[in-house]
């Protein structure tokens, strides 16, 4: 059987233009916020919709498996795009931010990869403390835990530290935890990328000087509106794309029906997304050469 490469998620250009969909009590905040009833239903129904209207665009689609994935694991299946199955076990209250995370006992991924999901991925929430060694260790199981069943690893750390060493801290981790040799390494933004593109490019150089692995860029922490300048600084810097929700989705959030608003909206700025990565994004077989 032939292995699974990045190809099953990047783009005929090797670049990585890929949708986040697996948020949980986040999602489920921010629907409150934009004055729905967010129950169970009502937040599958918006992963299904962002799925069917955006996965056709994208190169790979990333769902949990508490809402939605049976659904969505179809409809991306039809399209082409590449499937990953969110493991992470959130700790998170209501309202708040996820504290910490762990491997997913329930997450069943040969289930999942039946289902067509051809990567899994994991966040790690990182700090600089006591449980570092934890967190690579964990990162380490994850990664084997992929290897197992045949699939890719896409690594996910969130720092969490203070602004004025909030760059910093991002290559530190990367370089701490992508030492367990993740495919794919997904990385926040250096100084949220606001402020000159030209030192955002030289920071997301010293990421990718870290990471033996190619990577892409979220959106977490970008404001939407900065989000296409940010992904083509970190291009130029090595990164190979991008894997983000809310600067794709969040200005549907309001709607009864988000379906129209995702066709005037999130698609035309994926469109927009994908000329930025192929023009300026490393194919990802192109790591480590240039």
């Amino acid at each position: 059987m032939t292995a699974v490469t990045l190809d099953a998620l990047a783009r005929d250009t090797g670049t990585f233009l890929m949708v986040a969909m697996d948020q949980r009590e986040s999602l489920r905040t921010m629907l409150a916020e934009h004055g729905h009833d967010a129950t169970d239903e009502r937040m599958i129904a918006f992963k299904v919709a962002v799925a069917r209207e955006l996965s056709p665009h994208a190169s790979g689609f990333l769902i949990d498996r508490e809402y939605g994935f049976g659904e969505v694991a179809g409809i991306v299946a039809s399209t082409g795009c590449g499937l990953i199955f969110a493991v992470d076990e959130l700790e998170q209250e209501a309202g708040a931010i996820v504290e910490d995370t762990d491997i997913d006992p329930e997450a069943d991924v040969a289930a999942a990869k039946a289902s067509g999901a051809v990567a899994i991925k994991l966040l790690v929430i990182w700090r600089d403390d006591a449980r570092r060694a934890e967190r690579v260790e964990m990162s380490r199981r994850f990664v084997d835990l992929a290897a197992q069943h045949g699939v890719l690893s896409v690594l996910e750390p969130v720092v969490r530290a203070p602004d004025e060493r909030f760059d910093e801290a991002i290559v530190e981790a990367a370089a701490e935890l992508g030492a367990v040799h993740p495919d794919l390494y997904k990385c926040q933004v250096p100084m949220h990328g606001r402020g000159d593109a030209s030192e955002i490019t030289q920071r997301c150089r010293d990421i990718d000087g870290a990471l033996r692995c190619p990577w892409v860029v979220l959106s977490q922490g970008v404001d939407p509106a900065d989000f296409p300048s940010a992904v083509e600084a970190a291009c130029k810097g090595g990164a190979s794309g991008m894997l983000a929700g809310r600067a794709v989705w969040t200005a549907t959030l309001g709607a009864d029906d988000p379906t129209e608003l995702l066709r005037e909206h999130s698609v035309p700025r994926l469109e927009q997304l994908a000329a930025i990565v192929d023009a300026h994004g490393r194919p990802w077989r192109d790591k480590g050469t240039r």
